[in-house]
């Protein structure tokens, strides 16, 4: 699959995964593991790491949405917010789960490669897409290498500027297949149908 194409279809993924209930989260978490089978892993590294944010989001939106208390308690959650508290904690477990995809489908090159793919259009508009895509791979070298203890002290010694960084940037470049164009339109067409529905 075309970098830019994975991208597309992991936004739409996203997208469509705010409009859709159990049935549909289900489906899209089916699509995603069809897709890469090997994301699960990564997916429950993600999951582990996100585990007080779906618990915090499971108590905010369990006692902060009105309606009748559970067990008739007036200390406990509503069956209203644990409802929604239960459908969002899922909505963002099968978002992580297509991010997921997207790293183990692409990883960072590919990412890379396909926002420079997406971005490159428009160019015409005065978005330089090559500096974008520079900065973007900067911060997610960053992000994967971890620094020694008291490194923020030499940056700001430094007034910011990090010498270690690479001196160029590799870009892959892959043809866009007749596929990645069904993929997209099927994006589309699914987007789509879970608007109208």
């Amino acid at each position: 699959m075309h970098p830019s194409c994975a991208l597309i279809v992991w936004l739409a993924a996203v997208i469509g995964v705010q409009f859709a209930g159990y049935a549909g989260l289900a489906l899209l978490a089916v699509a995603a593991l069809a897709l890469a089978p090997r994301s699960v892993y990564r997916w429950m590294a993600y999951v582990r790491r996100a585990r007080w944010l779906l618990l915090t989001l499971w108590l905010i939106l369990a006692y902060n949405a009105p309606g009748e208390a559970w067990l008739d308690n007036p200390w406990a959650p509503t069956y209203e917010g644990m409802a929604e508290a239960g459908l969002q904690a899922v909505r963002l477990l099968v978002m992580l789960l297509w991010l997921a995809w997207l790293f183990t489908a692409q990883g960072r090159d590919g990412m890379v490669s396909g926002l420079w793919g997406l971005f490159r259009p428009w160019g015409r508009f005065g978005i330089k897409a090559d500096r974008l895509v520079v900065r973007l791979s900067l911060v997610l070298d960053n992000l994967q290498s971890s620094r020694e203890k008291g490194a923020w002290r030499r940056m700001l010694l430094t007034g910011g500027y990090d010498t270690d960084g690479p001196a160029s940037l590799g870009l892959l470049v892959v043809p866009w297949a007749p596929r990645d164009t069904l993929a997209v339109l099927g994006c589309i067409a699914g987007l789509a149908g879970v608007w109208v529905l």
